[in-house]
């Protein structure tokens, strides 16, 4: 199976990485820096007592030119469009692209350029960051990607990908909704986003002083009934699963959406926050919290244009 990674950072760099490392035929499309560095340093992998690298296959735009069996699309959604005009030579008739953006407005995007019956929908949990060196690192050991036919059908080329992943050592589940999946991660990511964003803190921090504890579950609500007015609603273990990363006393953890404001980098509000409470407007549900979430990482927006001069 031939098969395009969009985006060698630390989502796409990783199961890129135990795909190339596992023998399949991986093929890298980055940037010129990036290529740069890559070429350099190779593709690495560092962090919890393990360290390993593989030399990647490389290109960059314009390079593509002939079409791929699967496109594994990993980028932030404020480069999704540019992706998307990138990647476009790779995608024939019997491409399988599986996004793994969080959010679904991706969907929407990538179902008018190249049709629905060629996107899947991704999901990926991993606990991944690039370091200064340009390493991915791990920093927990979560790491799975489950995807599937947006129709919830188990169709053979889906059959096909699982068994590619599952021969990498990647954790690779067929949910039976992927949509479903997909706005489950959409509420855990903007519960956890929320939380840390809008109190500039680590979940510790925001959980251990006084009012604290009932920030995460404030915002979980809002997050969760947006989903269940859509027709998903989030089962009570995943509610848990999710109060349990967001109301952790002590705990250091963030997200990268967290990583990107406090470094001053563009994050991705629109497509995280500004979607997610546009849903909410039309389903008459309230989402107060969740909007000033979205105002608070608007304002960072501006600011962060403004400086770039964009």
């Amino acid at each position: 199976m031939k098969i395009l990674v969009v985006g060698a950072g630390a989502t796409g760099g990783y199961f890129g990485a135990l795909l190339a490392r596992a023998g399949e035929d991986v093929t890298f499309l980055v940037r010129p820096a990036r290529a740069a560095a890559l070429r350099e340093r190779g593709l690495r992998v560092v962090g919890r007592d393990e360290e390993w690298a593989v030399e990647p296959r490389l290109v960059t735009a314009g390079e593509l030119r002939e079409p791929y069996d699967l496109v594994l699309l990993s980028v932030k959604s404020t480069g999704l469009d540019r992706a998307i005009e990138d990647v476009a030579p790779a995608v024939g008739p019997d491409t399988a692209v599986v996004p793994l953006l969080n959010g679904l407005a991706h969907i929407d995007a990538l179902n008018a350029r190249f049709g629905a019956p060629a996107v899947l929908g991704g999901v990926a949990k991993v606990v991944t960051a690039l370091d200064d060196s340009g390493d991915i690192r791990r920093l927990a050991p979560l790491a799975h990607l489950s995807f599937g036919e947006q129709d919830g059908t188990v169709s053979a080329r889906v059959e096909r990908i699982r068994k590619v992943l599952d021969g990498a050592g990647i954790d690779a589940p067929v949910p039976a909704d992927v949509l479903t999946a997909m706005w489950h991660k959409w509420v855990f990511i903007t519960t956890f986003g929320a939380v840390t964003s809008l109190m500039r803190g680590t979940v510790g921090d925001v959980y251990d002083v006084p009012g604290g504890p009932a920030l995460g579950p404030a915002l979980l609500d809002e997050a969760a009934a947006v989903a269940a007015a859509a027709g998903h609603p989030v089962p009570e273990e995943e509610r848990a699963a999710t109060l349990a990363v967001v109301s952790a006393p002590g705990s250091p953890m963030v997200p990268s959406l967290y990583r990107d404001l406090a470094a001053g980098r563009p994050t991705e509000v629109e497509h995280l926050f500004g979607d997610l409470t546009a849903r909410a407007r039309a389903l008459g549900v309230a989402t107060p919290l969740l909007d000033l979430a979205t105002l608070h990482l608007r304002v960072h927006q501006r600011r962060v244009t403004a400086a770039a001069g964009v």
